[in-house]
């Protein structure tokens, strides 16, 4: 593996050594990197006044991310798939069942828990690449995947996902870090931009109804900036936040999400390849996590984008579509460009 990227001891899982990996843009700015699970665990942003601060959430330890999705690499299909179960060219797929009756990130042994292999680490890019056996938490096909993370010339912030299948299968694999601008207490306060005209409603077990519901006229319209405690407010149902998926209107790569904090100014707008996006603003972690530097992470503390298939898209052909042929690459691709103002 190539020195000139920095490499510490993060400590050792079931007695093998899992690497931190640090990469560095033009202008100075670090994202870290953890093997398990090929995470995101550290990315500093400044604000506007040239300060920067931690903007992703995580733990000091490595025991912890064993427990929580914070930075990982989910899949095979993240986010959930009803009852676990598909039909796929006319065979029924039963899928690990781990969260109630249904299947969520990939399943109990999904991606997330994985240690990769890191195949290059350079000063602006890391690639990790790991393997899944055919029948994997039930999914047909042997699938080899890479997840990279890289700054380029512009400073811009890369995460690729690619994988390639032995059999037809489906594939939905997304990065779930949890961000904060603020760089600690709640999100609340954060300004969301979401280009989607339509949302996907969900059960209270957050499996999609199977309606593409329009946003106009809801707490799920941000296609204008709004806070996100006075989107909350507009539908007292609301109280516990977002976890769901917005439609993003169509155009290829394209800037998808603006997200910014008026307290320090720091923002960023993310790119991305996919239909989709989940946004969940953690207001149903009730319990105190362990988080960094003494911190605890409760309510509201972070926001994820997952940008992906919709939720539960083998089983509604109007939904785009998740399969993975051997002839095809999946490629999933990321790109944020950070701002201060």
């Amino acid at each position: 593996m190539p020195d000139n990227g920095t490499t510490q001891d993060f400590g050792q899982l079931d007695g093998k050594p899992v690497p931190l990996l640090t990469i560095t843009s033009p202008s100075g700015q670090e994202a870290r990197l953890c093997a398990f699970g090929a995470r995101l665990v550290g990315l500093d942003a400044p604000d506007r006044d040239g300060h920067s601060a931690d903007i992703v959430l995580g733990h000091d330890r490595l025991e912890d991310y064993r427990n929580w999705y914070f930075g990982a690499t989910c899949g095979r299909y993240a986010n959930r798939i009803a009852g676990g179960r598909f039909t796929l060219d006319g065979t029924e797929v039963q899928l690990d069942r781990n969260e109630g009756a249904n299947h969520l990130h990939g399943g109990r042994l999904g991606f997330d828990q994985i240690l990769w292999a890191v195949e290059s680490h350079h000063a602006g890019k890391v690639v990790f690449s790991a393997s899944s056996p055919a029948g994997d938490m039930g999914y047909p096909g042997k699938l080899q995947m890479t997840a990279t993370y890289e700054w380029d010339t512009e400073c811009r912030f890369h995460i690729t996902m690619t994988a390639r299948t032995t059999a037809a299968t489906v594939v939905n694999i997304v990065n779930h870090a949890y961000f904060n601008l603020a760089g600690s207490g709640d999100i609340l306060g954060h300004e969301l931009t979401v280009e989607a005209d339509h949302y996907i409603p969900v059960q209270p077990d957050l499996i999609p109804t199977g309606e593409i519901r329009a946003v106009a006229g809801t707490a799920f319209d941000f296609r204008t900036p709004v806070l996100i405690q006075d989107a909350l407010m507009r539908d007292p149902s609301m109280q516990d936040g977002f976890d769901h998926n917005w439609c993003l209107n169509p155009g290829g790569e394209r800037p998808a999400v603006r997200i910014f904090h008026p307290g320090t100014g720091r923002g960023f707008t993310l790119s991305t390849t996919e239909p989709g996006v989940q946004i969940y603003t953690c207001g149903t972690m009730n319990d105190p996590l362990p988080g960094k530097a003494g911190q605890t992470y409760g309510r509201f503390s972070g926001l994820t984008f997952e940008t992906q298939k919709y939720p539960d898209s083998p089983n509604h052909p109007h939904f785009p579509s998740a399969r993975l042929d051997p002839a095809q690459t999946y490629r999933h691709e990321m790109i944020f460009s950070f701002f201060t103002a």
